[in-house]
């Protein structure tokens, strides 16, 4: 419950930021389109770098720990924008490196964060658990963007991301009232290396069946995701016109999507099978994408909430069934390791589709390059119909795959 209510409050005011750090480079320092992309590309950058050392960090030391040191890290990182806004300092390089240095922060809590939850509740609990986590995460979604839009109204973008930097103190908070203690790490044999460590978890995933294939599916997908946040700021306000004190209101209107999916994952697992829901959900991705790309200037924006959406439905179901799964069938002495390689994957294919975003809204213009991310995300699907999970109902726990010993 600590764990939950710290998060919600923490993802609350990482959606104002969501919505601010982008206005404030649009809005307030004019950035252009590959601008924009390129600080998208900086929010991410830290999975496809150091996500793997991470993880292997992560599984010789306390799980506890290193969150609460990320949460006070990010403070002092977010809190550093209004400040410099308010001394007349602030640039886009501070952006750029604010963005790269929070999102290492990120990538440790992160990999922490679903590496300690298997530690807090029983296997059979996952479920509802990441679908709790997943649902609080989505309503962030919704009211973030809209405490965002009236914070940019009343204190500017960058007064607003103040929210998100006392978010991290209350998240600070929460964790550190947690008393139930994680297993301590194995003990490391004598010629065990961080870079044997890192190999021990990239083998468990590449030999595993169903966990390469989930991986790939996430990773494309996320690749055209990329492309779209890093294109949807400037879509609204500089093709739709929508005025920058709105944009959170559009934004929290698809995160609707969100909560229903979370709120839905574990009846639908259960209705379908918890096989059928992962594909199913994953070729549900990019047809509403279509809408987004579809919208015009007045009534006609209304489609981009909507498209967002189905999307985010779609995605949230994903999303708490591959989690659960991958929590399930993996040891826990690999668990750090193996959500790191999964994520230096899946969030490393993510700056690369930001920076994509910029080239291609630059060279071909916004509205198209929405449509080639609409493309691209209709073949994320087919890696998870196209593998063992198409024949199942539900998904058995299968022999982890062996790991070599040096």
């Amino acid at each position: 419950m600590l764990l939950w209510g710290g998060q919600t409050v923490s993802e609350m005011g990482s959606a104002v930021t969501q919505v601010a750090l982008p206005l404030v480079a649009v809005v307030a320092l004019k950035a252009s389109t590959f601008q924009v992309g390129l600080l998208t590309a900086a929010t991410t950058a830290a999975f496809a770098l150091i996500a793997l050392p991470a993880g292997a960090l992560v599984d010789r030391g306390s799980k506890r720990s290193i969150m609460i040191v990320c949460d006070l890290l990010r403070l002092l990182l977010i809190g550093s924008l209004p400040l410099a806004a308010a001394l007349g300092a602030l640039t886009m390089t501070q952006l750029y490196l604010v963005a790269l240095a929070a999102g290492v922060c990120t990538v440790f809590f992160d990999v922490s964060y679903q590496s300690y939850l298997p530690s807090l509740v029983r296997t059979e609990q996952l479920m509802d658990a990441n679908g709790k986590l997943g649902t609080t995460g989505a309503f962030s979604q919704l009211g973030g963007p809209s405490l965002g839009s009236g914070l940019v109204a009343a204190f500017g973008a960058a007064g607003a991301m103040t929210a998100d930097a006392i978010s991290y103190a209350l998240s600070v908070a929460s964790v550190f009232g947690i008393r139930k203690r994680e297993e301590p790490p194995r003990a490391r044999r004598a010629d065990e290396t961080l870079r044997s460590q890192i190999a021990e978890g990239l083998r468990f995933v590449v030999h595993h069946k169903i966990l390469r294939r989930i991986v790939a599916c996430t990773g494309i997908s996320n690749l055209f995701s990329g492309m779209n946040t890093a294109l949807a700021m400037v879509f609204l306000i500089r093709v739709l016109h929508v005025r920058p004190a709105f944009t959170g209101l559009i934004m929290a209107g698809g995160a609707i999507g969100g909560i229903a999916g979370g709120m839905l994952a574990g009846r639908l697992a259960k209705r379908f099978g918890s096989a059928r829901i992962i594909w199913m959900s994953a070729l549900s991705f990019s047809a509403p994408q279509a809408i987004v790309a579809a919208a015009w200037r007045g009534w006609g924006v209304l489609l981009v909430p909507l498209g967002w959406s189905i999307t985010y439905f779609a995605v949230m179901v994903y999303n708490i069934a591959q989690v659960s799964y991958r929590q399930s069938v993996t040891p826990p002495e690999l668990m750090g390791r193996m959500n790191a390689a999964v994520r230096w994957v899946v969030w490393g294919t993510m700056p690369i589709g930001g920076i994509l975003g910029g080239l291609l809204g630059t060279l071909i213009g916004v509205r198209p390059a929405l449509w080639v991310a609409v493309i691209g995300f209709s073949a994320a699907g087919w890696f998870v119909f196209f593998s063992p999970l198409r024949h199942l109902r539900d998904v058995p726990e299968p022999e982890p795959a062996p790991v070599a010993t040096s």
